[in-house]
């Protein structure tokens, strides 16, 4: 009997990957498919793979236990970047373990353990669509709120924090994490600003938590 771990993920809190966990556990047992772990969070899939704790543990178990088979539901449970996921694929073809696709029936292995490249192309073209309707998202909702805030403003109500409102130094580092990283490594202001998009004036306030 094969012997397989479940991969499941949802992006918020408000989602629950329950369904995803029965229907996979459904298909393996008609196909006698063994599910020995599950690796299930309630994460980003846009976060790199350092950041994903049931990625980095899929990836250690792999690497040490006997797994013929991961399976997901679909490819975007392996996360939305590009990128990320196709290190986890590059991972899993390295350690012979074969990625099951639900939703499509495709494996990224041939049956003697090779990488399937028609496969491997075809994930790549779902990740690249995936990402993309992740941007699409982002646009729509970002296009929303300055409707929204257009509406309010014709109608004269007032939006956002109150002027006595101050972040606090945690909340900079979190939400700034990545602008701090580049002043750590002397990469000036200006190209901070230009490859996070980033106000100057933001990012000399963010100058004392270095």
């Amino acid at each position: 009997m094969e012997r397989v771990v479940l991969l499941c993920r949802t992006s918020t809190n408000q989602q629950d990957y329950q369904y995803q966990i029965d229907l996979l556990t459904q298909i393996c047992k008609s196909k006698s498919w063994e599910v020995v772990k599950i690796f299930a969070n309630k994460v980003s899939g846009a976060k790199k793979n350092e950041e994903r704790e049931e990625i980095m543990q899929l990836i250690e178990y792999v690497k040490t236990h006997e797994v013929d088979r991961v399976c997901c539901t679909e490819i975007s449970r392996l996360g939305r970047s590009t990128i990320e996921a196709l290190k986890v694929i590059e991972v899993l073809n390295d350690n012979k373990v074969n990625l099951f696709l639900a939703n499509y029936g495709l494996e990224t292995l041939t049956k003697d353990g090779k990488a399937n490249p028609v496969v491997s192309l075809i994930a790549t073209i779902l990740l690249e669509i995936s990402q993309l309707e992740r941007g699409l998202i982002r646009d729509r909702m970002k296009a929303g709120y300055e409707a929204y805030r257009q509406r309010c403003k014709e109608n004269g109500i007032s939006m956002g924090r109150s002027k006595s409102y101050k972040k606090s130094e945690q909340v900079y580092r979190e939400e700034y994490s990545k602008q701090l990283s580049l002043m750590r490594k002397n990469v000036s202001l200006r190209n901070i600003s230009k490859l996070t998009g980033t106000s100057m004036n933001t990012l000399r306030k963010l100058k004392q938590y270095i």
